[in-house]
């Protein structure tokens, strides 16, 4: 009679059914970081192609749309089977079993869609863009000149008392030219650290009588306010550090008087909130061309519209520095070059069809103007984002 090893034979049975759980417990994760990416892709992607099919809307004179994805609910189910039998017709001399095991994933992913309408379409598509998205963006290091190109619709420069508008827009023959040849000052200034994009910070003043507060008035004051007295002519007074409006300046605004700061921010409290304060001064770097006015931004959707119009109808053109200025190290034609075609450009980088024709943006570089362009132009679309509530549309759930 053979003798059968019962001890062997159980643990060939353990090392059979563990395999499942180790490979199951390795392949899980990667499956769900492959998921998790697939998702960011798609969102990305979708949202890439919004923005460029809205440009070709604009382009052939019809309303933008955006849909945006609200929320992604996805649940991900993991099964695995394990087991082991006897192989058929048995086995002579010993104990042996042939192992059975099995494994499944299983996604079901909810995805919420919504259109932007109503009330959440105008604050974040018509609503004109701050000045603090503006500074943000400076200080993540972009370009001045592109994306003043892409926000500022005009620029009103002030000249003995009088203001004088310099539109955007290569329809205005006069305008257009002046409001490139500032931009490109400006970046000029920037390419060579001399250029100054910060909130003005200046100090309030108030004179009271000493009389007129009593000692736990005074007291209170102190967490406040700064406070100097003059006890010869019997009076205090009370400052405080205020943060104000933006200014674009070629000279460190601490430098300057307090009385100036103050007069600044009083020009700008008079200006809309999408104007930007701009003052180059003479007897500073970039002096020699001096300016003082505001930058106008425009909406998102005016953004879109520009962009549209100058695929064919309102093509913009090319402009010469200001010869005080210099050399500038960019200076493309187009604020973004996208072209409509019948067929793909072979070297588009991204690409969407709209009523049979092929809107590009095509380019041969890896980094270039043009990309960069279309990427500020996601980003100024994210900062837009708030947290208004949706209209009266219903919102779209897709459940796989």
């Amino acid at each position: 009679m053979n003798k059968i090893n019962t001890g062997q034979g159980i643990g060939k049975v353990i090392l059979l059914l563990s395999l499942p759980l180790v490979m199951f417990g390795c392949i899980s994760p990667k499956a769900l970081e492959h998921v998790v990416v697939a998702y960011d892709y798609s969102a990305t992607n979708s949202l890439v192609e919004q923005l460029l099919v809205n440009i070709a809307r604009s382009h052939n004179h019809q309303p933008v749309h955006f849909t945006a994805i609200s929320n992604i609910a996805a649940t991900f189910d993991y099964r695995f089977t394990a087991g082991a039998t006897p192989p058929l017709g048995g086995v002579e001399g010993g104990f042996a079993l042939s192992p059975v095991f099995g494994a499944s994933i299983a996604e079901n992913p909810t995805i919420s869609i919504s259109p932007i309408e109503g009330e959440d379409f105008t604050q974040r598509l018509l609503t004109p863009l701050r000045e603090a998205k503006m500074t943000l963006l400076l200080r993540q290091g972009v370009d001045i000149d592109l994306l003043l190109r892409l926000m500022a619709g005009e620029i009103r420069i002030t000249t003995n008392g009088s203001e004088v508008a310099y539109y955007n827009r290569p329809a205005d023959k006069t305008g257009y030219p002046v409001f490139r040849q500032i931009v490109l000052h400006l970046s000029r200034l920037q390419d060579n650290n001399q250029l100054y994009v910060e909130p003005l910070v200046f100090d309030r003043e108030w004179t009271l009588p000493l009389s007129s507060l009593s000692a736990t008035d005074f007291q209170t004051l102190e967490n406040h306010y700064r406070i100097i007295v003059d006890k010869e002519k019997q009076v205090y007074t009370l400052q405080k550090r205020t943060i104000g409006h933006t200014v674009i300046t070629n000279y460190d605004q601490t430098t300057i008087p307090n009385k100036e700061r103050l007069a600044l921010q009083a020009k700008a409290d008079r200006w809309p909130p999408n104007d930007i304060l701009v003052d180059i001064r003479p007897d500073n770097p970039g002096g020699e061309y001096p300016m003082h006015g505001a930058f106008r931004l425009r909406s998102f959707h005016g953004i879109l519209n520009f962009l549209g119009r100058t695929i064919d109808n309102e093509q913009e053109y090319h402009v010469d520095p200001d010869p005080r200025t210099g050399i500038v190290a960019e200076n493309p034609v187009r604020t973004m070059d996208i072209i409509e075609t019948d067929s793909k450009p072979p070297n588009a980088k991204l690409s969407v069809i709209h009523e049979g024709h092929h809107y590009s943006i095509a380019d041969d570089e890896k980094r270039s103007w043009n990309q960069e362009a279309f990427r500020l132009l996601y980003q100024l679309f994210q900062m837009t984002v708030t947290d208004v509530p949706r209209g009266v549309g219903p919102s779209i759930t897709i459940a796989k």
